[in-house]
């Protein structure tokens, strides 16, 4: 089970943004880099990067403190926002970019994802991001009349790394995982699935480790990080099961 530390980046600075609106985003570190260094710091092991400002604008934009964040921590990096074609999957995975993420590409040209993965197994995600169970692209601005479920089995076979499931009615304020719907999602799908909006305290972490939710590789956190409501320690021991 890995606990993925989350950086947003909106104009170079890493913020959280509340039910994805960029009108409502609080700048937590105006330096992308050393708040990575510091998650490295704390024990995480994996980090989860998003180009907020390339979401909407269909190519990256933070292509600088992307590559300053991977210059400056050893632990791998999975990076999503604003990835729609295979040029810029190949220019972030020689930067050093572990695993690309492709949401609104996965929508809107499934046969690139396809591709993606033949060529780079083990590097290709896919981010569904919902709202009432529907599919929200292009920076969650637009919601297709696609069910999650449908799309996650669209990729079956493709050989897609894993699947990044956010519930967009619950991200950036505080009100715990979707662990429910995530869990139907990995029900659903042979294709690990990691748990993101939400993540608001300990007890989210402890929720994990449930029974019914152990077949997630995962979960991401970021405000309950920068607020001080998760330990991140504590968090990383809990999932560890050191005492």
């Amino acid at each position: 089970m890995i606990l993925f530390p989350a950086i947003d980046l909106k104009d170079g600075k890493c913020v959280r943004l509340k039910l994805g609106d960029m009108e409502r985003a609080t700048v937590f570190n105006e330096d992308p880099a050393a708040q990575a260094c510091a998650f490295e710091d704390q024990g995480f092991t994996y980090l989860h990067i998003v180009d907020l400002n390339g979401a909407f604008a269909g190519r990256p934009v933070n292509r600088g403190a992307v590559e300053t964040i991977l210059a400056s921590i050893a632990m791998p990096a999975q990076l999503g926002g604003g990835i729609r074609d295979l040029a810029t999957i190949e220019s972030w995975l020689a930067r050093g970019i572990r695993r690309v993420i492709l949401g609104t590409a996965a929508v809107r040209d499934p046969a690139l994802v396809r591709e993606a993965c033949k060529l780079y197994p083990d590097h290709i995600a896919v981010g569904i991001d919902a709202k009432g169970g529907k599919v929200a692209v292009e920076g969650w601005a637009e919601t297709a009349e696609l069910a999650a479920v449908d799309l996650a089995r669209r990729f079956e076979d493709a050989g897609v790394a894993a699947i990044i499931y956010t519930d967009i009615d619950r991200d950036g304020v505080l009100a715990g995982l979707n662990l429910p719907a995530t869990a139907e999602l990995a029900r659903a799908t042979s294709i690990p699935v990691i748990a993101s909006g939400g993540l608001a305290s300990i007890d989210d972490v402890q929720a994990l480790l449930k029974p019914e939710y152990r077949m997630l590789e995962g979960a991401i956190t970021g405000r309950a990080l920068y607020d001080g409501r998760l330990d991140a320690r504590a968090a990383l021991a809990l999932l560890s099961g050191q005492p």
